[in-house]
């Protein structure tokens, strides 16, 4: 990058730092993988001179970094896997923490299915990996100027289904998707209880209401709806 574009590098903590530089477009990147982050660090540079990069090894780092300075980020790019999140589970965190911060998905994966879904979840864009720098940065510059962006899809089969999960899953409060996580995951009440810091009382108000906004009536049936976005689960289906 060249020496007049402005990045902060992640600390040894995992939490990104911002450089003091007064910039004018400040985007979030989210991803573990070293060598992603130093290319669209490298190809943001270059093609916005103006650029304030974030990097962020995981989950808890771009919520905290979105956290500290909402009103100044312009956009996030969130890799669909990455230490504390499996699929669109950080994606619904991000929009339920900070509706008007845009988020669009930067992962690996490029097929039509996941991507209409990153779309009808409330991804402003949807970027593969597997495209060339420069038209990645192309891509977010798109995404930047109100755009909606994402690589051409095959004819949608299933468009009503996701919007109605999309409704569903977006009815979830923030806390409610931590506990869903942890019922995919095979944790007792007691034990989410635990981890969370709440009573067990408040854990099962919690469920009830879960099953209720996904319009099922079994923990085992929310773990099934809840694959839909790999939540705690392994691969994307």
């Amino acid at each position: 990058m060249g020496e007049d574009s402005a990045v902060s590098e992640p600390t040894a903590s995992g939490q990104a730092t911002a450089t003091e530089a007064a910039t004018e477009t400040t985007i979030v990147i989210g991803d573990d993988h070293p060598l992603v982050q130093a290319a669209l660090r490298d190809a943001l540079g270059k093609a916005m001179p103006e650029v304030r990069v974030i990097e962020c090894p995981d989950l808890d780092s771009v919520m905290t970094a979105v956290g500290r300075q909402p009103d100044d980020i312009d956009l996030v790019l969130l890799d669909l896997n990455m230490p504390g999140t499996n699929g669109f589970a950080g994606l619904f965190l991000m929009l339920a923490h900070h509706p008007t911060v845009p988020v669009a998905i930067l992962s690996a994966l490029q097929d039509s299915d996941t991507i209409r879904r990153a779309l009808a979840y409330g991804a402003s864009g949807y970027i593969p990996k597997s495209l060339s720098m420069p038209a990645m940065a192309d891509a977010i510059r798109a995404i930047l100027s109100g755009e909606t962006w994402a690589p051409p899809l095959s004819a949608a089969s299933s468009e009503a289904d996701e919007a109605d999960a999309a409704r569903r899953f977006a009815s979830l409060s923030p806390q409610q998707l931590r506990i869903l996580t942890m019922i995919v995951d095979g944790k007792l009440n007691k034990q989410i209880a635990g981890e969370l810091n709440v009573s067990e009382q408040t854990v099962k108000v919690h469920v009830s209401s879960i099953l209720r906004k996904l319009n099922v009536v079994s923990r085992t049936q929310a773990a099934v709806v809840a694959g839909r976005l790999a939540v705690g689960g392994d691969v994307l289906r």
